[in-house]
C-alpha cells in the first residue's frame, strides 16, 4: 500500500526544492477521479504560469512493497527467464513497479511538477550478470531539455547472461549522476539516515558523515566508533537495501558529489532537497552525509 500522507508531503518538498516562486502552480493530474465522470481542468489557471522557474531535478524511486514480493517470490533477480515462474514473475514485478510509478507522477502533477515516467525497460537499459551494460539516456536528456522532470524507477530488465535480473533505483541513481554530474543527490529513506547496526535496535547509532576514499573504500568520520558496523537487508528486498544503497553512495561520492541519505517527508529531507546542506552540514541536522575525502 502507498502511504499517501509521506507521498504528498515528499512531492510537496520537492516542489519547494524545484520551485522558486512561494505560489503554487496549478495542478497537472487531469486523470478521471474514481466514481465521477468529471475531468478537473481549468485552462485559465495557466494563464500567468507560462514562464515558471524550474530548478532541474530526476526522480528516481525503488519498488518498496509494490515489486519486491513478486521480484523475490519468482526470483527473477536470479535470471533464467526460461522457466514459466520467472517469466510471470518478471511480468507481475513490471505491473507493480510501473503502477506504483504512475501514483508518484499524479502526486507531483497535482503539485504542478511536469513529470514524465521513463521506464529503463521499455527506454534500452540493459545489464550483463546484474551490472548496467548499456543505458540509452537521451530520453532522460531530451525531458530535461524540454522543461520536464523525469521519473524512473528500478525495475525488471533484459541481463546478457542471466537472462533478466532487477535493476535497483539505487545502481540507476549512480548512473544518472555520472552522467548528468548534478550539483547533490538525496537518498530519501524510511530511516534518519545510515546507522551502525539495524535502527531498531536500542543503542543504534546514526552515522552522521562517511568519507570515501578515491579506491571506493568508506570510513565513518562522524561520530568515532567503537565497534564495527553491521549492515542488514530485508528478506524481500532483492536489490541489496541499504548496502547497496551505500555502495552506490560511495561511486556517486568519488565523482565529488555530495550524497545525502535522509528520512523521507521530515524537515530534515527538506533541506537536503533543497540544498541548504552544500555550505555546512548543521549539528541538528539527522541524516549521513556521503562525501568524498579529497
Amino acid at each position: 500500500m502507498i502511504n499517501e500522507e509521506t507521498l504528498h508531503k515528499v512531492s510537496e518538498q520537492l516542489r519547494q526544492a524545484m520551485i522558486t516562486s512561494s505560489e503554487k502552480p496549478p495542478g497537472m493530474d487531469w486523470s478521471k477521479r474514481p466514481g465521477s465522470s468529471e475531468i478537473c481542468c481549468n485552462p485559465e489557471e495557466f494563464g500567468d504560469h507560462s514562464v515558471v522557474d524550474f530548478s532541474r531535478f530526476i526522480v528516481v524511486h525503488g519498488a518498496g512493497s509494490f515489486g519486491h514480493f513478486q521480484a523475490s517470490k519468482s526470483s527473477v533477480h536470479k535470471g533464467q527467464l526460461n522457466k514459466p515462474l520467472v517469466k510471470a514473475g518478471f511480468v507481475a514485478t513490471r505491473i507493480s513497479v510501473t503502477t506504483l510509478t504512475l501514483e508518484i507522477i499524479r502526486a507531483l502533477a497535482r503539485e504542478g511538477i511536469p513529470s514524465v515516467g521513463i521506464s529503463p525497460f521499455s527506454c534500452g537499459w540493459f545489464t550483463r550478470e546484474r551490472q548496467v551494460s548499456s543505458a540509452d539516456l537521451s530520453s532522460v536528456a531530451k525531458a530535461i531539455d524540454s522543461g520536464f522532470t523525469p521519473v524512473l524507477h528500478g525495475d525488471a530488465v533484459l541481463d546478457e547472461i542471466l537472462g533478466c535480473t532487477i535493476l535497483s533505483g539505487d545502481v540507476i541513481i549512480s548512473h544518472l549522476a555520472a552522467y548528468s554530474k548534478p550539483e547533490y543527490v538525496v537518498f530519501l529513506t524510511d530511516v534518519h539516515g545510515v546507522y551502525d547496526r539495524p535502527p531498531t535496535e536500542p543503542d543504534a547509532i546514526l552515522l552522521k558523515e562517511i568519507a570515501v576514499s578515491e579506491d571506493g573504500s568508506w570510513s565513518v568520520l562522524k561520530p568515532k566508533l567503537q565497534n564495527s558496523i553491521e549492515l542488514t537487508v530485508a528478506a524481500h528486498d532483492t536489490t541489496g537495501g541499504m548496502q547497496t544503497k551505500i555502495s552506490e553512495a560511495a561511486m556517486i561520492a568519488k565523482l565529488g558529489i555530495d550524497v545525502y541519505i535522509v528520512k523521507a517527508a521530515t524537515s530534515h529531507s527538506l533541506r537536503a532537497l533543497t540544498g541548504d546542506l552544500r555550505r555546512d552540514i548543521p549539528d541538528d541536522w539527522l541524516g549521513t552525509v556521503v562525501r568524498s575525502s579529497r
